[in-house]
């Protein structure tokens, strides 16, 4: 059986996508924190994702492969996840030098993490920090889940810093799997990088098989 080209490059121009949103501060020197920049991505980011749905489902028509789809529609939901964490940090809640706690990973976890989307299902999303929540953080997570909510989009969320989820994963059978299907998204990848390690060393090895 032939494998089946997922064509993700034909879901959404991410490059475009980006300049137009950075083009939204033009204006403004480079700051996207006013309404009308807000509403100028809200409408970028709900068209993008409105024809890249269309595209999935006309790719779906063709191959007929569900499993296809599903990749596909994660994959233009990492791409719109990306390009908004990127304008919240850099033209919306930019630090200019920012401190060791103000950095943070975008990681999806539950089905979302293992790389596949049905029409429909919830985006689950862990923020992951390396300390604890700075204001930074909390107006990062903030705009970017008003976003996605005003996009018509079911989030599931969690905002932890990595010892919150070791000694979660501990006790919480859930939490210690969706460590194990967590996939990186964007931001900081030592950080998500720090978390494998640390819960391979600490946790997988020290407690075993449930």
């Amino acid at each position: 059986m032939a494998r089946i080209s997922l064509k993700l490059d034909e879901l959404i121009d991410i490059q475009a996508l980006r300049c137009e949103m950075t083009a939204l501060t033009v204006a403004t020197a480079g700051d996207g924190s006013g309404k009308a920049a807000r509403a100028g991505v809200l409408q970028l980011l709900k068209g993008r994702l409105t024809a890249g749905r269309s595209i999935a489902e006309r790719m779906l028509m063709d191959d007929g492969s569900g499993t296809a789809c599903a990749a596909r529609l994660s994959h233009l939901m990492d791409e719109i996840i990306r390009a908004l964490y990127d304008f919240a940090a850099t033209h919306v809640y930019r630090v200019k030098n920012p401190s060791s706690a103000e950095r943070m990973a975008v990681v999806a976890v539950g089905g979302y993490g293992r790389g596949t989307l049905a029409p429909g299902s919830d985006i689950d999303l862990l923020f992951l920090l390396p300390y604890k929540q700075t204001p930074w953080g909390e107006q990062i997570v903030e705009y970017m889940l008003y976003i996605l909510w005003d996009l018509g989009l079911k989030v599931g969320h969690a905002t932890r810093n990595i010892d919150e989820c070791l000694r979660l994963s501990r006790t919480d059978i859930t939490i210690r799997t969706s460590i194990l299907e967590a996939r990186f998204l964007w931001g900081e990848q030592k950080l998500y990088d720090e978390l494998l390690q640390r819960f391979d060393r600490e946790v997988v090895r020290t407690t075993g098989p449930e």
